[in-house]
């Protein structure tokens, strides 16, 4: 979706931009329920099948086509929801299969993903703290960022701009995270629901908490 954020994005969030992409990812879901959890950064979404889904048989091309032209159609038919201004070019996006043959692999994934959406959004906060309440140019901006470690942006935001970086929205600071969870309906019986959470995903209390839901699809063969 290269673009889209930069012409309609705030900086260095932009919350309607990323609740639509939550939008377009719900959208997949609800169509394809082998898929047990998302989760969703900037302009990039993951998605896990259960391992023991048969979808397609399996077909890495028909995923791939199902699940990118899916989001891309949510993507479009939820615009109006967010923005105001209409779509002035067709946006797109790429999609690829990985097959992960052990629980831990996945994991690993997702910390990988989250701890790019930290890296990156810390960049992103520094950095247009430095162009629009430091006045300085975008180009100044990344000289005076260049070689600093998390540290040092937390330092910066901090004494130069007030901003707390752990103040900043969950949101933006850890993406947001999709599973299937149930509620009760008025007759007794239990419905599934998808529930959109912004926690930590890198240590063992996101996946502890939500065994019941993850477990029977990420369990590894005996």
């Amino acid at each position: 979706s290269s673009g889209i954020n930069a012409e309609y994005g705030q900086k260095p969030n932009d919350l309607s931009a990323l609740n639509l992409m939550n939008d377009a990812a719900k959208g997949v879901m609800s169509n394809l329920q082998d898929i047990f959890m998302a989760y969703g950064q900037s302009d990039e979404y993951s998605f896990v099948f259960k391992r023991s889904s048969t979808l397609y048989g399996r077909r890495s091309s028909k995923i791939i086509s199902t699940v990118c032209s899916m989001f891309t159609a949510h993507y479009v038919f939820n615009w109006g929801k967010h923005f105001d201004q209409p779509l002035i070019y067709p946006p797109s996006f790429d999609a690829r299969v990985v097959l992960y043959p052990v629980v831990r692999d996945v994991r690993n994934y997702f910390s990988w993903r989250q701890a790019d959406c930290h890296i990156n959004n810390l960049y992103n906060t520094c950095f247009w703290a430095l162009v629009q309440m430091g006045n300085l140019s975008t180009s100044e901006a990344e000289k005076r960022l260049n070689g600093t470690f998390s540290s040092d942006k937390n330092e910066m935001l901090f004494s130069e701009f007030s901003i707390n970086y752990n103040d900043v929205a969950e949101i933006y600071r850890k993406g947001s995270t999709l599973i299937w969870g149930e509620t009760a309906c008025d007759d007794g019986r239990t419905r599934k629901i998808l529930q959109l959470l912004t926690s930590d995903i890198i240590g063992d209390s996101f996946w502890l908490e939500h065994a019941s839901q993850l477990d029977n699809s990420l369990s590894d063969p005996q």
